[in-house]
């Protein structure tokens, strides 16, 4: 008998082909340079990701925490009692975002006083103006009928108040707070990361030598007054020129300038959208048997009820709030809510989220400009009013211009007090034009806070429609609110002028500079707790009871929770 002496060769052949394919796609998994559109490499540090930094996961910010977006009924769904119906209930999407797990407080308000006052001595006559357009209203605490000088000349800067909210700081203020945050931590972010000099966030800055994370972007070289001792530029490198990496690809050296393909940078601090403010109090990803399409939870936590139901804390109260006509905080000992006032961050459980007070201690500014009527007709996706689009401003020479010390400008609030508009290191900015808007669908001016502006019939002066149109005064057919229009100026010798609004044909206090605040506060009923109450206040003013917290877009994907695809 003979034996097939070629099964076991095909056999070995296979075995071999097997494993060489198997290297071969091993090897293949190990690369992830090659671009699969073009089968380039695309890791080099010219015109492509950074090798290791795509799909790269953004890191959450100092004080964040990180909110799934989603779906939810924004609006008021009951206990309408003051009848405004000026957020009837819709079906809303919100992005995923990040916010500050607890009001901003007079600790970390400081710490942007005290560097305010180092970069920009107010001694000196061209920053005099600087710190005290950032300070706090000390005087928001005083009643013409209450004693409240201890307040006054403690709250902000006691160190017994340190971790209770700020109050004082109008909408403005909370803005450039936001701004100011953005640089100091992508300023630390590159240092962390070797972009700059280590301790460079802390070595003897003035203000002609600035970090501005915009500016770092767009020109890195005019960063710091062009200090190259603090940029590190090139600092490290190989004087041959990078070297390839044991696959052949170039990656990018770890001191040139950063960019946002980096993927280190963080997005900017700043004021969260109404919707996102009231999709987080509102926390309703921890209530799955609750149906988030018919309505919305009346509190930041589960119940009907602002006492706790747990048994190892029962009858306690969920948030700082007025309890009834003299009542701020229950009776002592027994039935008390811990404060009279504000209270310090972090004293009340969170809500579902992970967020401190989204209800009660202070309520909170948000971006948004005040309209009685939401526009849920034109957009159902991250609503949000106030949007006034700018552009880098470019100079004669063809580059970016910087804002120099001299070419700080100030905006006078209603309250006298001067705000710069932008600081030494910025980059100037000016409206979009045709440039930017023409024959687009989405957008056709720089400023469309009055996009869509319903509501007409609340204004008895604005004409609308039909033959009388026409015959309408210009002031009567273009004003949607006829609010009272003070004008409070500083004049050329630097005296300020103000003349009050004498009016009495005024019918409103609405107009495009009132913002929306959000949140029951110290000074609250219950019946303001509800995520969906909104108000309004003028953006410039400031009170003991409003104060704000911070957030942050998310770039990338939706959830932090790895799904497999789906068959």
């Amino acid at each position: 008998m003979k034996v097939n002496k070629t099964i076991p060769l095909i056999n070995v052949m296979l075995s071999v082909a097997l494993i060489l394919g198997l290297a071969s796609c091993s090897k293949k998994s190990k690369s992830d340079s090659a671009s699969r559109g073009t089968g380039w490499n695309v890791s080099s540090s010219k015109g492509g990701f950074a090798k290791g930094k795509a799909g790269k996961t953004q890191e959450t910010g100092p004080g964040l925490v990180f909110i799934e977006g989603g779906t939810f009924t924004k609006g008021l769904i009951q206990d309408d009692v003051m009848h405004d119906w000026n957020n009837v209930p819709s079906q809303q999407h919100v992005m995923s975002f990040y916010m500050d797990e607890t009001e901003v407080t007079n600790l970390m308000y400081l710490e942007y006083l005290e560097w305010l006052k180092k970069v920009y001595p107010p001694t000196e006559e061209n920053y005099k103006n600087i710190y005290e357009g950032a300070s706090p209203d000390t005087l928001v605490w005083r009643n013409r009928l209450g004693y409240n000088e201890t307040m006054t000349n403690n709250y902000l800067r006691h160190p017994a108040y340190a971790n209770y909210p700020v109050v004082g700081v109008n909408w403005v203020q909370a803005v450039e707070f936001s701004k100011w945050r953005t640089d100091r931590v992508n300023e630390a972010v590159l240092e962390k990361n070797g972009y700059l000099k280590k301790n460079a966030k802390s070595l003897d800055v003035s203000a002609e030598s600035t970090f501005s994370t915009e500016t770092y972007l767009a020109a890195p070289t005019m960063t710091y007054g062009g200090n190259e001792e603090i940029l590190l530029k090139g600092k490290g490198a190989s004087k041959k020129g990078p070297k390839p990496d044991k696959d052949g690809n170039v990656v990018e050296e770890k001191n040139v300038y950063a960019q946002r393909s980096s993927g280190i940078l963080l997005p900017e601090y700043r004021l969260p959208t109404e919707s996102e403010w009231e999709y987080a109090a509102a926390a309703d990803v921890g209530q799955r048997e609750y149906n988030i399409y018919k309505g919305q939870k009346k509190y930041p936590w589960s119940g009907t009820y602002t006492r706790s139901g747990k048994r190892s804390n029962k009858g306690f109260q969920l948030a700082n709030f007025k309890q009834g006509n003299g009542d701020y905080g229950g009776i002592a000992g027994w039935s008390d809510d811990g404060a009279d006032i504000t209270n310090e961050v972090k004293k009340y459980p969170a809500n579902d989220f992970g967020l401190y007070d989204m209800a009660g201690n202070v309520a909170e500014w948000v971006a948004d400009v005040y309209r009685p009527i939401v526009d849920v007709e034109t957009n159902d996706f991250n609503y949000f009013r106030g949007n006034v689009y700018t552009k880098n401003k470019i100079g004669k020479d063809g580059k970016i211009e910087i804002i120099t010390n001299k070419d700080i400008v100030y905006d006078t609030l209603s309250n006298g007090k001067l705000v710069p508009k932008h600081l030494a290191g910025e980059i100037a900015q000016v409206p979009v034009d045709d440039n930017e808007t023409y024959l687009r669908q989405n957008f056709s001016t720089s400023d469309n806070i009055n996009f869509r502006d319903g509501d007409k019939q609340s204004s008895k002066y604005y004409k609308f429609g039909g033959a009388d149109a026409d015959k309408a005064k210009p002031s009567e057919k273009e004003t949607m609110y006829n609010s009272p229009k003070q004008n409070v100026r500083i004049d050329s010798l630097g005296n300020m002028e103000r003349k009050y609004d004498k009016s009495n044909k005024r019918t409103t206090l609405i107009n495009d500079a009132v913002r929306v605040y959000k949140g029951g506060s110290w000074r609250d009923r219950a019946y303001w707790l509800d995520p969906a109450q909104r108000r309004f206040f003028p953006q410039d003013m400031a009170t003991d009871y409003i104060g704000f917290r911070c957030a942050m877009s998310r770039v990338g994907s939706k959830s932090n929770t790895k799904r497999s695809p789906r068959n």
